[in-house]
């Protein structure tokens, strides 16, 4: 499973946040995923994403705005595996 962050590098605290809560929640459930982190803006704007923090997976945008908590995630996560 290929999961992404959309954000920006460095100076978004929402972002980073929404990253380390991915992580935990993907080594909690066990899930084989590979997670990267899209910070190059013509890339975002490509994948019609507006706002950030975001998840896309599987070119589904999830929590667009949003910083998910682990429980959220796994919750979404789980409907999705």
């Amino acid at each position: 499973m290929l999961i992404k962050v959309i954000g920006s590098e460095g100076s978004c605290d929402s972002c980073e946040t929404t990253m380390e809560n991915l992580k935990i929640a993907v080594a909690e459930m066990g899930l084989d995923a590979q997670i990267e982190k899209i910070t190059d803006l013509v890339e975002i704007v490509k994948l019609g994403i507006m706002t950030a923090p975001a998840i896309l997976i599987d070119d589904l945008v999830l929590f667009p705005g949003q910083v998910p908590s682990v429980k959220q995630i796994k919750k979404t996560l789980a409907k999705l595996v």
